[in-house]
């Protein structure tokens, strides 16, 4: 049964189950899409490519049998010895050609979301009961400048919710193109509540869009804001060495090249020291980041060509000697998650798992300034740690 319903996710008929958060033996189906991206690449391979390769491959094998059994030499001894049908050439190079557009055009828009790094911005402004009018500051470089409605969130938090605006009928916004766009409100913001613009040219469908809404309206769009931190991933036989550059600090002030990082080496547990699943995927160290933030990953390599893959957030990019690359995730759902090396590289190729721990902004701060510490830093968030550590030792009494 297990295995029927893996057959039906893969096919997209239903949804993969948690079963399917880490990788498991005799699965054929994607892990769960673990953000919006991974969501519509999912989308993408479910119900465009897979249709039209299915459909292709029956009608193929349809016509291989009708050939065989239409025209072999007992049924036609005497051979046709027509050469040339102008409308089935037409058809048979037309056919593939519409073919071959309905899946570059989505194809295009995904390689595009993945490969350019967001730059979206957010402004918070407070409301008062009495305006209405809120400026967002368009300072892009003039190409990634917002310039339409799709590319500008307006959002209410009150504290009690948060409330996602519609353009024209919440709304209007003047100054499109230009350097600072007006938002007007067409009432004003509850005083106390925070007035979110958010604006860039990088988009996604909002995270959990139910297939009807695919299909008939189109999902919601939200704009996906700059990165908040860059994790450098360097790939070696046999192992990965993570560093957090945005955490660094100088031990000297006056050398800039007494510059410290947090950094480890992440390499495979051996068989006793973690649970039969999770063999050959799970670390003795995992990379940490936390939950609903832009993530951007460089990835390099000391030796020969690795490749840094994360299926549940549709991230697959080479790590290359000597060059650097370049992608980006957002991860909306806090959680483990594993990948491998997806690079031929060697004889222990198969011993270089990924495990990424999604977690809470404040266990993310608490767990920086930990690895601040074993670098001989000073805590970047001690008071945000502090707090923290309270909060876990008061629930724990």
């Amino acid at each position: 049964m297990k295995r029927f319903l893996a057959v039906l996710a893969g096919l997209g008929v239903v949804a993969a189950s948690s079963a399917f958060a880490t990788p498991e033996n005799g699965a054929i189906a994607m892990l769960p899409a673990e953000s919006a991206l991974a969501e519509e690449v999912h989308f993408f391979h479910n119900w465009i490519l897979l249709p039209i390769i299915s459909v292709i491959s029956i009608f193929v094998l349809a016509l291989l049998l009708w050939v065989i059994f239409r025209y072999n030499s007992k049924a036609n001894p005497v051979a046709s010895k027509n050469s040339h049908n102008t409308l089935l050439e037409v058809v048979w190079t037309g056919v593939p050609i519409i073919i071959l557009l309905i899946i570059a055009l989505p194809s295009f828009e995904l390689l595009f979301k993945e490969d350019v790094t967001p730059d979206g911005k957010q402004v918070v402004a407070r409301g008062d009961g009495q305006t209405v009018d809120f400026v967002f500051a368009n300072d892009f470089p003039e190409s990634r400048m917002v310039s339409r409605a799709s590319q500008l969130d307006v959002l209410i938090d009150t504290g009690a919710e948060r409330r996602t605006l519609k353009h024209r009928k919440d709304f209007s916004v003047t100054g499109w193109g230009e350097r600072d766009l007006v938002v007007s409100l067409n009432e004003p913001a509850p005083a106390g509540s925070s007035v979110i613009l958010r604006g860039g040219r990088s988009t996604q469908n909002v995270s959990g869009c139910p297939m009807s809404r695919r299909y008939i309206d189109g999902c919601e769009k939200e704009v996906i804001l700059a990165p908040t931190m860059t994790l450098k991933v360097t790939g070696y036989q046999w192992g990965w060495t993570y560093s957090y550059p945005d955490f660094g600090s100088r031990t000297d002030p006056e050398d800039p090249t007494s510059f410290v990082e947090p950094e480890f080496n992440a390499n495979m547990l051996p068989e006793d020291q973690t649970t039969p699943e999770l063999y050959r995927f799970e670390v003795d160290n995992r990379v940490v980041v936390p939950v609903g933030e832009t993530i951007r990953v460089t990835t390099t390599a000391r030796d020969v060509i690795h490749s840094w893959a994360l299926p549940s957030f549709a991230i697959k990019v080479d790590a290359v000697p000597g060059r650097f690359n370049e992608t980006w995730f957002r991860a909306e759902r806090e959680g483990v998650y594993y990948g491998q090396c997806s690079e031929i590289c060697g004889i222990r190729h198969s011993y270089m798992p990924i495990a990424v721990e999604v977690v809470s902004r404040p266990e993310f701060e608490a767990w920086i300034d930990g690895q601040r510490a074993d670098a001989g830093l000073t805590a970047m968030f001690e008071t945000t740690a502090v707090n923290y550590a309270s909060a876990d030792a008061a629930a724990a009494e």
